[in-house]
């Protein structure tokens, strides 16, 4: 099969595309034929050695991706819940394994779900990871419910525009920060009020929100302490907050780092299917320009998501 692999850690330059073993799936797996593989920054991260680069079973050569959406090939021993020929999606062998930049992959049953009918397959790669993330951010963590008040910034981004997909499903009150190019992409998500940051300081428009969901770091993380009542939570994707900070300020604050959850990602698929959730995908790219999509991503200025076309 055709694959995008490192042998080594080295950022773009360790890129490359060639020819791969196809694999085997094991008890439990099936061999999912990739249509399109979700980009997201822990790709490029882990290429360079960060993210979960660590993590990684005897990495090389390693095949970069977690999010897939495809065509069940064929079934291991020992699974049920799936049959060749159903069309599927979902973040699989994460952390340890990756291999979504391919045109086969062997995963997990557990880690897939029917793909919504109402996705096409760049949308459904772009699904899984950044709606758990968000999910997890919002619900699990901040305990975010109705009636209350959500600051997310970079809502327009691959978490983002998910996180404020959700929260409005749960009826909270979302604030987002974004550039004035991504206000009318916002305001048809149901943002409720849009801070252009490249006019205003958020911290001065925002007061009193019970959750803030900090998809940028640094001094955007910050600058977030004061926009929170007492006893309201940071959650962050990005660097790891402050308990002292936190501690001062009388609020809580927590980094979240996306974990595997077949449950929760069955929500989120429903969630697709009965139409509360769209995805939006800046761009398909073909396998072979993972090179570029993952330049594009480090910008940090795609609205939504970046796929790849594996076939």
């Amino acid at each position: 099969m055709k694959a995008v692999r490192i042998h080594e850690f080295g950022g773009l330059d360790s890129l490359r595309v060639e020819k791969a073993p196809t694999p085997e799936p094991r008890d439990g797996e099936v061999l999912v034929r990739i249509h399109a593989a979700g980009i997201n920054p822990v790709d490029w991260k882990t290429c360079a050695g960060e993210g979960v680069a660590t993590r990684l079973d005897d990495p090389f050569p390693f095949i970069p991706g977690w999010d897939v959406s495809g065509v069940v090939e064929k079934l291991g021993a020992n699974v049920s819940d799936f049959k060749v020929g159903d069309r599927v999606c979902g973040m699989v062998r994460w952390h340890w394994g990756g291999g979504g930049y391919a045109e086969y992959v062997a995963a997990p049953a557990s880690d897939l779900v029917a793909k919504p009918d109402t996705l096409d397959d760049a949308q459904a790669a772009g699904l899984p990871l950044a709606a758990l993330t968000a999910w997890q951010a919002l619900f699990d963590t901040a305990g975010l419910q109705a009636g209350q008040t959500v600051l997310i910034h970079a809502a327009a981004g691959g978490v983002g525009h998910l996180a404020v997909q959700l929260a409005t499903w749960k009826g909270a009150q979302v604030i987002g920060t974004a550039s004035a190019r991504n206000q009318a992409f916002l305001r048809e998500l149901g943002v409720h009020r849009i801070i252009d940051y490249n006019e205003a300081r958020f911290e001065e428009v925002a007061k009193d929100v019970d959750v803030v969901l900090d998809c940028v770091g640094g001094d955007v993380q910050e600058r977030s302490w004061g926009v929170l009542k007492p006893g309201g939570m940071l959650a962050s994707i990005r660097g790891r907050p402050s308990s002292e900070q936190a501690a001062t300020r009388g609020v809580r604050a927590q980094h979240v780092s996306v974990r595997t959850d077949p449950p929760q990602l069955h929500a989120i698929a429903d969630l697709a299917k009965q139409g509360h959730l769209r995805v939006h995908v800046h761009d398909t790219l073909p396998l072979d320009q993972a090179r570029k999509a993952h330049e594009m991503s480090k910008t940090g200025h795609v609205r939504g998501k970046l796929a790849l076309r594996a076939g």
